[in-house]
């Protein structure tokens, strides 16, 4: 057992910080409050003058599947034969030795989503995971979380020799493979327990079925205005879930966007505009979003950015304006509802997991590293 003494907590399920203790058993939050009564021979930890948050979650990285961003033998999160393979698992790239989760964890990065690439039409699904660990599948938090799918430059660059060369096909290679599930799906319902009935099984298909019904949001990499309301246009013409990853240019149609209600992962913004569909990039994109009421998370899409950089992201998006606790709501509480994973992480409240960070001061001073980093109930990065 642990027991975290005296800390102001931020538990980010309400804007006001208060004093108080934590209690961790069985690596999940046993009880917060005041004075809280403990065995004498629990493991204290006093966190008077600390500040203390839960650990931060990033809705959107590459993190462990493409290592250190090293070159093309570290590079495992692209498929370059098939503009659509959503068959693929992120799970089955990813590499616990990746040195950048080390990294991660440092900076108080204690849960990521991560997956394949934007360079496919259909990339394979996403899943969340922690940032400690030497096997995967102990690792992970859930499995899958999404399905990617992606618009604008980066299909019609990686593509255009050989399948795509405009946004029109890009879009239309997204609505052919949900077309083709669908009659997949119906074939396979009307067949029944009969196998001689059955369609020949697709494996590019019935990767998609959880999609169709709606077990399963796609993931939709989309910066440019344009992109992200075609994302839209054809999540609703087959009534699927979607969340808006990037959103580079969603400030632009902040309005159309409050109207629509989808979970917006905004970033990287700590880059230069690399190509044209960045030219928009703005820190003040997170802040207006959230302003018209719209559930923003804010992402590294690490190694584009370091993940152990997610909380400067933050606060330089409170410096252009965003509501600081929002900004705190958006690396934490926010993107683990992003994910679906908000029943274990993103907030310090009974029964969650142990994620635990303790800071000299608010991490949006930037530059703020913790001190001690607790994972699932035990210091794994830092030290008092």
């Amino acid at each position: 057992m642990l027991l975290i003494k005296n800390g102001l907590i931020h538990d980010m399920v309400s804007p006001k910080a208060y004093e108080g203790d934590i209690l961790v058993d069985g690596g999940k939050i046993a009880a917060i409050g005041k004075n809280l009564d403990a065995p004498e021979d629990v493991w204290a930890i006093d966190a008077d003058g600390k500040e203390v948050y839960p650990g931060f979650v990033d809705a959107h990285s590459h993190l462990g599947l493409d290592i250190y961003g090293i070159g093309y033998e570290g590079n495992d999160y692209n498929e370059m034969t098939d503009v659509c393979c959503p068959q693929l698992r992120g799970i089955d790239s990813f590499n616990p030795f990746d040195k950048a989760i080390e990294m991660a964890l440092s900076g108080g990065v204690t849960t990521v989503g991560t997956g394949p690439g934007s360079a496919n039409v259909l990339g394979g699904t996403f899943f969340a995971v922690k940032t400690k660990g030497v096997r995967v599948d102990d690792m992970v938090v859930k499995n899958p979380v999404a399905m990617k799918c992606a618009f604008g430059e980066n299909p019609k660059r990686c593509y255009r020799d050989k399948s795509v060369s405009a946004r029109m096909t890009v879009a239309a290679k997204l609505r052919e493979m949900l077309f083709k599930t669908r009659e997949y799906l119906d074939k396979k319902e009307a067949a029944g327990d009969d196998v001689a009935k059955s369609p020949a099984f697709d494996m590019r298909l019935e990767a998609l079925i959880p999609v169709i019904k709606g077990e399963l949001p796609l993931k939709a990499h989309a910066h440019q205005a344009n992109d992200i309301l075609t994302a839209i246009r054809i999540a609703k013409e087959f009534g699927v879930k979607l969340t808006l990853e990037h959103c580079t240019e969603g400030h632009l149609i902040a309005d159309e966007l409050a109207q629509e209600g989808y979970p917006c992962a905004v970033g990287p913004t700590l880059t230069h505009a690399s190509k044209w569909e960045l030219q928009n990039k703005s820190w003040i994109t997170p802040g207006i979003l959230a302003g018209k009421g719209l559930q923003v998370s804010i992402i590294t899409d690490a190694p584009v950015i370091p993940q152990q950089h997610l909380v400067l992201c933050a606060s330089l998006a409170a410096q252009a304006g965003m509501d600081p606790y929002e900004a705190m709501k958006a690396i934490t509480i926010n993107p683990a509802k992003h994910l679906g994973i908000d029943a274990r992480v993103g907030s310090l409240e009974a029964g969650k997991d142990a994620d635990i960070l303790l800071f000299d001061r608010t991490p949006l001073l930037a530059p703020a590293v913790p001190r001690l980093v607790v994972l699932n109930g035990e210091v794994a990065a830092g030290n008092l």
